[in-house]
């Protein structure tokens, strides 16, 4: 016997709710906490079998075993977050989802398994629940959860600061909190949603500034790498304090080049022009993952300040 599937109360994509990023971790009375997962943000139609992306990119042949475990799931929209866990166990792995890109569905020998960590549900057959409070909300989602598919599990939720920043590196993949209001669910940034990512600091080379504005100015870095300095990333922008102690250490070597938008931290993105400057400076940043992926920082990172105590040749090989 065939279950009827409900058409959801909204087209389908429908657009997402957004988390503003802040420095220090959320705090405050009714914000339920929530880890941050380092994945692919998704919503799910479970009837349907569907899988888009946060910028409505049709992903359900890319992730097919995604779409095909929500099919044992009730007839709902959920917004959660696609998650490649390693089959050995040693944790998860942001770039192995790379290699669905371009429609490719799963691969026969792959290391890993793509999991979805669910924290919302939009809609529950053709009912509307994004006006929902938050509490009732997450007690549907644990209802139509329970009992499904292992890789399709919803998040931890909690009240309690302690209890949530100790997910931050003890669950794997976790890389920050999210903090909820109460409320209903909304889209964009006016959902009121916080992010907060632990963040590491680390060095790295000038070797250029991006042709902007002075207060949209960055500095491309660098990082040795098989004996050359390699580009690794594009900073944010510097506040002029920094943009002061900085510029009388640089010196221009060379005319006006590019780098793909990849290297600033932007898939898709326009290259990035850059006047080339002597790798000569050193400077400490924040960016929230140890290590590089595919050559580059996937955020931009923030510049902390000058380390006029350090030279390029101390520091060591590109992670």
């Amino acid at each position: 016997m065939l279950l009827e599937v409900r058409v959801p109360p909204f087209d389908l994509p429908v657009p997402l709710a957004l988390a503003r990023a802040v420095d220090a971790v959320p705090e405050g009375p009714h914000l339920a906490l929530e880890p941050k997962w380092d994945g692919w943000r998704c919503q799910v139609w479970t009837g349907g079998a569907r899988v888009w992306s946060r910028h409505g990119t049709d992903l359900s042949r890319a992730f097919s075993d995604v779409a095909a475990a929500a099919r044992a799931l009730p007839d709902a929209v959920l917004d959660g977050e696609l998650v490649a866990v390693l089959d050995d166990g040693s944790g998860v792995a942001f770039d192995r989802l790379q290699s669905r890109s371009a429609g490719r569905g799963p691969r026969r020998g792959a290391d890993f398994t793509v999991h979805v960590a669910l924290f919302d549900v939009l809609a529950v057959g053709d009912v509307d629940t994004r006006p929902l409070p938050y509490a009732r909300r997450r007690a549907e989602l644990l209802r139509l959860l329970e009992g499904g598919p292992d890789t399709l599990r919803p998040v931890p939720s909690t009240g309690d600061m302690r209890e949530a920043l100790a997910w931050v590196g003890a669950l794997s993949g976790v890389e920050g909190l999210v903090a909820k209001p109460s409320g209903r669910y909304a889209e964009g940034l006016r959902s009121g949603w916080l992010k907060w990512r632990r963040r590491h600091t680390t060095e790295a080379v000038v070797i250029g500034v991006t042709a902007t504005a002075p207060a949209a100015q960055a500095l491309v870095l660098g990082r040795p790498s098989g004996g050359r300095m390699r580009a690794v990333g594009v900073s944010l922008p510097l506040p002029q304090p920094l943009r002061l102690a900085v510029a009388p250490r640089l010196h221009p070597a060379g005319g006006m080049r590019e780098l793909p938008g990849t290297v600033g931290g932007l898939p898709g993105a326009d290259p990035v022009r850059y006047r080339p400057v002597a790798p000569e400076v050193v400077v400490e940043i924040e960016v929230d993952q140890e290590r590089l992926e595919f050559g580059r920082y996937r955020h931009r990172p923030r510049v902390r300040r000058v380390r006029g105590d350090l030279t390029p040749g101390l520091l060591d090989e590109a992670p």
